[in-house]
């Protein structure tokens, strides 16, 4: 049996991920002024803005968009 690959960008990755690479790629500062919410302006952390993205849909979408457009 063959399993279907996905062509989504995001399969197997997770949310902790994703942030993770993006900071490492942007910096928290560089990242609040591409996506100006607080959670990457204010005392940033991965657990306050996994807190965050998770219960806040527009903002985890814009995330995931920079991520797959990075």
């Amino acid at each position: 049996m063959k399993q279907a690959i996905s062509n989504d960008p995001l399969h197997g990755k997770t949310l902790e991920m994703i942030v993770t690479h993006l900071v490492e790629m942007y910096g928290w500062e560089e990242l609040s002024k591409i996506i100006p919410v607080n959670c990457f302006k204010s005392n940033p952390s991965i657990k306050s803005s996994l807190k965050f993205l998770r219960k806040t849909p527009w903002a985890r979408k814009k995330v995931e968009e920079l991520y797959i457009n990075g």
